[in-house]
């Protein structure tokens, strides 16, 4: 069984919304549950993390000039921008000509920040994001607006990722690799699109397993 959703067949199905066979939207209470669920998970992680959070940020701070946490804006639910938080990775200067893909051995990222990338470290700040509303523990990661906008010209129904919250993991961030150019974005976004048709919160906690183990195995990071 394929765990990905084909775009090749969506543009067979000629529909501005690619998934007709999709779940009706969750009832109240199953909202109410999942965010519930969020919210306490968010403050065990928070709470269970803090000495390597305490340990992230004084490394940023020893290690490379900057602050220690990065606000970058991403696109959200229904299209709405967002501030996203993580852990400094890059020099300050990183992206003096705009925006630019993280490729394998990229100089821009310091020493510390390797270290924090590969074992995900760099991500716990988005727990805030989570507690504050603008994110989701599972959902498809949210992408900055000129990356956005580039592959919404590039990939039909790219914008479809929109329908549901942006997540810190999601099914294709443990299915296949960092994404850094179109063809690995098209990947990722039929992973997203087959997340989005068959949403659950028993697929929430296969994916939450997943991460776990992709993060023991320092898999998937750039």
């Amino acid at each position: 069984m394929t765990s990905r959703m084909s775009l090749f067949h969506l543009r067979r199905l000629a529909t501005d919304w690619p998934l007709p066979q999709a779940k009706a939207p969750p009832s109240p209470s199953v909202t109410a549950i999942r965010r519930t669920a969020e919210i306490l998970l968010c403050l065990a992680l928070l709470a269970l993390t803090l000495p390597v959070v305490l340990a992230a940020a004084l490394a940023i701070r020893l290690g490379s000039h900057g602050p220690i946490l990065f606000r970058q804006q991403r696109v959200g639910l229904h299209g709405v921008p967002f501030q996203v938080l993580k852990f400094r990775t890059m020099r300050a200067d990183a992206e003096p000509n705009g925006p630019v893909w993280a490729t394998p051995g990229d100089p821009r990222i310091t020493r510390v920040g390797a270290l924090l990338r590969k074992s995900r470290i760099d991500e716990l700040p988005q727990l805030l994001n989570v507690l504050r509303g603008d994110m989701s523990i599972v959902g498809p990661r949210p992408e900055r607006p000129h990356f956005v906008d580039l592959l919404a010209r590039e990939l039909p129904n790219y914008r479809d990722r929109e329908h549901a919250k942006p997540g810190i993991t999601g099914w294709a961030q443990v299915r296949f690799r960092y994404g850094s150019s179109i063809e690995d974005s098209r990947r990722k976004l039929e992973l997203d699109l087959y997340y989005l048709r068959h949403r659950s919160l028993l697929f929430d906690l296969l994916i939450l397993f997943l991460t776990v183990r992709t993060v023991l195995c320092f898999q998937g990071a750039r």
